[in-house]
């Protein structure tokens, strides 16, 4: 009897761990089932969080500056994450452009250039202390009304831009010199030396500005 009770026990046992293995090895081939297959996007995702930006070693490359011109991979804080690219570079190369205007006029002005017949109201003006007196002469007003028209029209170039019209950032088609190289290389030469220089003259204007205010004197702006 008790070699009868033993042996079915022993089979019991045995029945009973190959149906534990058995929903064991059918669970296991579910979650099989279901789970992503591996098509290389993890390995991508490595080698792109690997690479680091030219401009800040110890940061990663900024994936949305790949291809534009001027690309060091500097974008601390991520912007373009939140922006169009094509958006964020256009305001760049604007302001930019803007710069590089407002630094040469106000350095003219303090060098004593002036427009003829010259108006007895801007007599004795300086860069710094035009602002204020063009206000109260209203000159400031004619500004802001063609500023403004120009401002809308560009509007309109740039809406296209983002809705897919193949402009590029900043191309308004103005080039009567015909400058711009037609070989993609010579002309992304061109561009990037505008950029560096609308990047120099931001700094430049925000500085010449600044020491004017401090100093009261005129240029070179010195104490």
């Amino acid at each position: 009897f008790c070699w009868f009770f033993i042996t079915n026990i022993n089979k019991v046992y045995f029945i009973s761990t190959k149906m534990k293995l058995a929903v064991l090895a059918s669970i296991v081939g579910c979650a099989t089932a279901f789970a992503p297959a591996n098509s290389g996007v993890r390995s991508s995702t490595s080698l792109s969080a690997a690479e680091k930006s030219q401009a800040l070693p110890f940061l990663p490359k900024p994936a949305n500056l790949e291809g534009y011109v001027g690309d060091v991979g500097f974008d601390p804080l991520l912007i373009s994450d939140y922006f169009p690219m094509d958006y964020l570079r256009e305001a760049e190369i604007k302001h930019g452009r803007i710069c590089m205007l407002a630094w040469t006029g106000f350095i003219a002005v303090d060098m004593g250039a002036k427009i003829y017949p010259f108006p007895a109201a801007y007599e004795g003006l300086t860069s710094a202390t035009a602002h204020d007196a063009l206000v109260t002469q209203g000159a400031m007003g004619q500004l802001l009304l063609f500023i403004g028209l120009a401002e809308m029209l560009s509007w309109l170039a740039i809406a296209g831009m983002l809705q897919g019209s193949g402009r590029e950032p900043g191309d308004f088609g103005l080039d009567p010199l015909k400058m711009l190289p037609k070989d993609k290389e010579g002309a992304d030469k061109l561009k990037l030396q505008e950029l560096k220089n609308g990047r120099l003259a931001m700094l430049a204007f925000s500085g010449v500005v600044t020491q004017s205010v401090l100093t009261g004197n005129g240029f070179p702006y010195t104490f």
